[in-house]
C-alpha cells in the first residue's frame, strides 16, 4: 500500500505562521494523539484495559483497517484460526454464505453475479493462497498496461515517523538506536525501587531529568549529546521546536505523535497511566514525546532531507491481477479479451474484497454461529417457573465467567440459590488490610473511591502481629539489600544457593506438599488476630477520603447493592457475599487472575464490608422503611471463591440464627463435593492433563503451588457473553465457564435505571476484558506479553521479552493459548444478552447513546430475549 511520508525539510513562512498558534494546542493533540494507545499500570495492579477505547466513535473496520495500514498490524483473526473453528463447528457454512451474499448486495459492481460470488468464495477458503506459477515481468507488463483502469487505487495515506521511513528504506538501525534509548531512559525513571539507586533529577519530571543526564550519555555520540544539552527548558517547547525542525505539516501532528506512541505503546502507555494519577504528573505523556522526538532530530539530523524519489509507493494492481489468476480462475490471455468496463469491475471487486474485508466476515460468521448456540440453550425449553420455597441459602457471587461453573455446581448440591452482580459490590472504597501501610482501591479502574475502610485490633493484637509481620518482611528485606550491595552479593549465592536449590526442588518434585508445608509455617509464624471494620464516619488528616461511612450512606450502599443483585426479598437465613481472588506461585501475572476490573485487587474485602453492612440492626430498620424488609433470622456472611482451587473460604462469619446456623453446617458439608466437581470440570480443559488426571482438586493445588507452571488456570479466556437476567433463565445451563452472569428482573426495573447501570458499569467492564483477550490473542506481538518462560520482570512495573523490548501490556501467550499453533481463547466481541420486552432495550438505547454507538459500530453485540422466549438481534 502507499505510504505518504512527512514533508521534505524545506522550510517556508506560511508554514511557520501555521505553527506559531500550536502552543496553545499542542498538549490538547497529544490528548488526541493518546487515543490509539491505552493506560498501563503496574503489573502488580493489572486490569484488564480495551486497546481501542479511544477509538469506538470509528468502527471496529475503520480502526482494523488504520493499523493494517500504519503497522501491517491484524486487529481481526488469522486465517489458521478461522479454519480451526471451521473444523470444530465453531462457523457454520452457511452463515459465512449469507454474510459474503449480504456483502455483495450491498456492492454496485458492473459484474455478472456468478463471477463475482466464484471470485469472493475462492478468495475467502484460499485466503492463504499458493499462487500459481506466473511470469513476474508478464505480470508488471500487464500491471502497466492495466492500471489506468482502476481509479479506486488512490493512495492510502499513513503517517510514518522518520526512523519509521528509514526503515522502510532498508536501514533499521535508526529506529532500532531510537527504542533503545527510550527503554533504556523509560526503564530509569519508572524504576520501583528495584533499582539501587535511583534516577537522578526523576523529582522533576521525565524530560527534564533525561535533559540533565543525556549530554552524559557515553553510548551517544559527541555532537549527539551536544545538540541535545541546548534543547529548550521547556518540555512542550522543545517538542514544537523540534516539529518546526522535522517541518511536520500541522495538519499531520496528531497523526505523527500517534505513529510515535505506537512505536512503544507500552511504555507509553505507562507514562499515559502516571500522567492520569495526579495531577503533578499531567504532563508525562507531552515529555515523553519531547524526549522521543527530540532524540529521533538528532539522530537523523545528519541523513537528512531524505530524497522524495526514496519514499516507497507499492502498486497494488500486480496484486489485484494476481487474485483474480488464483481466485478468478482467469489467464493472462483473458484480459485482453475483456472490455475496459470489465477489467475495471475486475479490479474493483479484488480492490474491495481485501484481507479485512474477508476477516470481518470470517468473524461475523462466527459469533452469529455462537449467538445462534446461545439462543438455542437460552430458548429451546420453557423457563422453569421459580420457586416459591425460600432456599436454606444464598449465595452472591462475582459475574467473573470463572463463577458460573462453581455457582452451577453449588446449586445441584442442595437447597441453595445463587445471584450474580459486579464483584465489587457498588462500594467505591479504599481498603486498607492491618498492619498494611499500603492501600488499594477495591473497585474498577474507570471509577476512583470515595471512602477509605481499614481493618482494625485491639492494640496489644496489632503489637503483637505487626512485630510478626516486621520479623517476615525484614528476612526478604535483608536479602533484597545483600542481593543489591555490591560485596555482599558475591557472597549471597554460597549462603543462600543450599536453602534456595532445596527450596527449588521440593516445589518442582513435591509442589503440593510443598505449599501445604510453607502455608502451616507461615501460618504459624503469623497469626492474624480478629479485626474489626472502620465502618463508622471518623473525620482524619491523615487521608484525603473520608474513613468510613455515614449512616445515610450505609443504607445507601446496602440497598444499592441488594437492589443491583435483585435481592430486596424471599431472603434464606443464611446470605454469603463471595469475592473472589487467585493463588499462584512465582506468577508475575498473579493479580490479573483476581479481579479483572479492579487491578489486582481480590474482591473478598468488599464482600466483608457489605455484609458487615447488611447485619447491622440501623441499616435493616431503614432499609425496611425503604421497601427491602430482612428478616430477623437472616445472617450476612462473607466468604471468597478461590478460582484457581475452586473452594470457597470463609472470611467473615457472625454469630448465626439457629436456622443460619442449619445452614451453614449443610453448606461445609456439601462445599467439598462442590470443589471437587468444580475442579474436575475445570482442570481437564487446561494442557497436559486431559482425562489423565487422577484427582480433580489435587490437580489444581499442584499447579497453584508449583513455582514453574506457566498455567495455574485460564483465567477469563473464552469469555464470549454477558447474560443480565433471571437466575432461572441459565440455571440449569452449562454455559461452559464462557459467559458473566448479572441477576436483573425488568419487572422490578420501573424506570430502567438498574439496568442502564449494568449496562454503564458491569457490561464495560466486561468488554473491556472482553477486547483484552482479544488483542492478545489475535495480535500477541503487540498488544499480547509473549511466552512467560522468557519474560523479564523491570523496573519492577511489567515485563519485558529480554532486556530491552517495549513494556508488554497485554495478558501472555499462556492465557489464550492451548499450544504454540492452537488457540485456546475464542477471539469474539462480546454478546450482551437483555432478558426484558423490546420495548425496555429501545428505551435503553435511547438513554444509552455511547452504548449503541459500540453496538453500531462493532465494538459489542447486543440481543434481547422477552418472556415467551423471543429472541432479538439488535447487532
Amino acid at each position: 500500500m502507499m505510504m505518504n511520508a512527512i514533508l521534505p525539510l524545506d522550510r517556508n513562512v506560511k508554514f511557520e505562521k501555521e505553527f506559531d498558534y500550536l502552543g496553545a494546542d499542542l498538549s490538547e493533540l497529544v490528548t488526541l494523539a493518546s487515543n490509539v494507545i491505552s493506560p498501563l499500570g503496574p503489573i502488580n495492579t493489572f486490569a484488564a484495559r480495551n486497546p481501542w477505547v479511544g477509538l469506538e466513535e470509528q468502527t471496529f473496520e475503520q480502526v482494523a483497517r488504520r493499523f493494517k495500514d500504519f503497522g501491517d498490524l491484524d486487529l481481526y483473526p488469522g486465517y489458521s484460526a478461522f479454519q480451526l473453528a471451521q473444523k470444530q463447528g465453531e462457523i457454520k457454512d452457511e452463515l459465512l454464505e449469507r454474510g459474503l451474499n449480504h456483502w455483495l448486495d450491498s456492492q454496485s459492481l458492473k459484474l455478472d453475479r456468478k463471477v463475482a460470488e466464484r471470485f469472493c468464495r475462492n478468495a475467502l477458503i484460499q485466503s492463504t493462497r499458493k499462487p500459481k506459477p506466473v511470469s513476474v515481468a508478464k505480470l508488471k507488463k500487464l500491471a502497466t498496461k492495466l492500471s489506468h483502469f482502476g481509479p479506486m487505487l488512490t493512495e492510502k495515506h499513513s503517517v510514518r515517523t522518520y526512523s519509521q521511513l528509514f526503515e522502510q528504506m532498508g536501514d533499521e538501525s535508526l529506529g532500532k538506536e531510537l527504542d533503545h534509548q527510550m527503554i533504556k531512559w523509560c526503564k530509569l525513571f519508572l524504576d520501583e525501587s528495584q533499582a539501587v539507586w535511583s534516577m537522578p533529577h526523576r523529582e522533576e519530571g521525565f524530560y527534564q531529568a533525561w535533559r540533565k543526564l543525556v549530554q552524559f550519555d557515553p553510548e551517544l555520540r559527541q555532537t549527539i549529546r551536544k545538540q541535545l544539552r541546548d534543547l529548550p527548558q521547556d518540555a512542550e517547547q522543545a517538542l514544537k521546536e523540534v516539529l518546526l525542525k522535522l517541518n511536520v505539516p500541522y495538519s499531520q501532528v496528531q497523526e505523527y505523535l500517534e505513529a510515535h506512541l505506537l512505536a512503544l505503546p507500552g511504555w507509553a502507555g505507562m507514562m499515559l497511566w502516571r500522567s492520569q494519577q495526579s495531577s503533578n504528573n499531567s504532563s508525562l505523556l507531552t515529555e515523553y514525546l519531547a524526549v522521543r522526538v527530540s532524540m529521533e532530530y538528532a539522530l537523523i539530523e545528519p541523513y537528512l532531507p531524505i530524497p522524495e524519489q526514496s519514499i516507497a509507493k507499492i502498486i497494488m494492481t500486480e496484486d489485484l491481477i494476481a487474485d483474480w489468476l488464483t481466485w478468478g480462475e482467469m489467464s493472462f490471455n483473458a484480459w485482453s479479451q475483456m472490455s475496459s468496463s470489465e477489467i475495471k469491475a475486475r479490479l474493483t471487486l479484488a480492490y474491495r474484497f481485501d484481507q479485512v474485508t474477508r476477516n470481518r466476515l470470517w468473524l461475523e460468521a462466527w459469533e452469529q454461529t455462537y449467538e445462534d448456540h446461545v439462543k438455542t440453550m437460552l430458548t429451546a425449553q420453557p423457563l422453569p417457573l421459580k420457586e416459591e420455597q425460600t432456599p436454606l441459602a444464598q449465595f452472591v457471587f462475582c459475574i467473573d465467567v470463572r463463577s458460573e461453573p462453581f455457582r452451577r455446581k453449588l446449586e445441584q448440591a442442595g437447597e441453595f440459590e445463587t445471584f450474580g452482580t459486579a464483584g465489587f459490590f457498588g462500594l467505591p472504597i479504599e481498603t486498607n488490610e492491618l498492619g498494611s501501610s499500603h492501600t488499594h482501591n477495591s473497585l474498577p479502574v474507570m471509577f476512583k473511591p470515595k471512602y477509605k475502610v481499614k481493618e482494625t485490633s485491639s492494640h496489644s493484637e496489632f503489637e503483637k502481629y505487626n512485630q510478626q509481620q516486621q520479623v517476615s518482611h525484614s528476612l526478604s528485606t535483608t536479602f533484597k539489600t545483600m542481593k543489591q550491595n555490591l560485596l555482599s552479593s558475591l557472597l549471597l549465592p554460597e549462603i543462600s544457593g543450599p536453602w534456595l536449590s532445596l527450596q527449588m526442588m521440593a516445589r518442582s518434585l513435591m509442589p503440593r506438599k510443598t505449599g501445604e508445608a510453607f502455608g502451616k509455617i507461615r501460618n504459624t509464624l503469623i497469626r492474624k488476630p480478629t479485626t474489626e471494620l472502620t465502618l463508622d464516619h471518623v473525620h482524619t488528616c491523615d487521608s484525603e477520603l473520608p474513613l468510613g461511612f455515614t449512616d445515610e450512606e450505609k443504607v445507601f450502599y446496602a440497598k444499592q447493592a441488594l437492589t443491583m443483585m435483585g435481592l430486596t426479598d424471599h431472603f434464606s437465613p443464611l446470605v454469603v457475599i463471595c469475592g473472589h481472588r487467585s493463588h499462584s506461585t512465582n506468577n508475575p501475572y498473579a493479580s490479573a487472575l483476581d479481579c479483572g476490573a479492579c487491578g489486582g485487587a481480590s474482591s473478598g474485602f468488599n464482600a466483608r464490608v457489605l455484609a458487615t453492612l447488611c447485619n447491622l440492626p440501623k441499616v435493616r430498620q431503614r432499609l425496611a422503611t425503604e421497601g427491602i424488609t430482612i428478616p430477623k433470622e437472616t445472617v450476612f456472611a462473607a466468604a471468597e471463591h478461590i478460582t484457581s482451587l475452586d473452594e470457597l473460604q470463609w472470611l467473615y462469619v457472625p454469630e448465626l440464627s439457629e436456622a443460619a446456623k442449619n445452614a451453614f453446617d449443610q453448606i461445609t458439608e456439601a462445599l467439598p463435593k462442590v470443589s471437587e466437581a468444580a475442579s474436575s470440570e475445570r482442570i481437564i480443559n487446561l494442557p497436559k492433563i486431559g482425562n489423565n488426571r487422577k484427582n480433580g482438586r489435587d490437580e489444581a493445588q499442584t499447579k497453584t503451588e508449583d513455582w514453574s507452571e506457566v498455567r495455574p488456570e485460564w483465567g477469563l479466556a473464552r469469555n464470549a457473553t454477558f447474560i443480565i437476567g433471571d437466575r432461572m433463565l441459565t440455571r440449569d445451563l452449562n454455559l461452559e465457564g464462557r459467559a458473566f452472569l448479572h441477576n436483573y428482573n425488568w419487572q422490578n426495573d420501573h424506570n430502567g435505571r438498574t439496568l442502564e447501570n449494568i449496562i454503564a458499569g458491569p457490561v464495560t467492564v466486561a468488554q473491556w476484558i472482553n477486547l483484552q483477550y482479544y488483542a492478545s490473542t489475535v495480535a500477541p506481538h503487540f498488544y499480547g506479553s509473549g511466552n512467560k518462560a522468557t519474560q523479564t520482570v523491570t523496573s519492577g512495573i511489567g515485563v519485558m521479552q529480554g532486556n530491552a523490548s517495549d513494556l508488554l501490556s497485554g495478558l501472555p501467550w499462556q492465557s489464550v493459548m492451548k499450544s504454540d499453533e492452537e488457540l485456546y481463547h475464542a477471539p469474539l466481541r462480546l454478546l450482551v444478552v437483555i432478558q426484558a420486552p423490546k420495548e425496555s432495550v429501545e428505551k435503553l438505547l435511547k438513554q444509552q447513546p455511547a452504548f449503541q454507538q459500540k453496538i453500531q459500530n462493532g465494538w459489542i453485540r447486543l440481543a434481547s430475549i422477552d418472556d415467551e422466549g423471543v429472541w432479538e438481534s439488535w447487532s
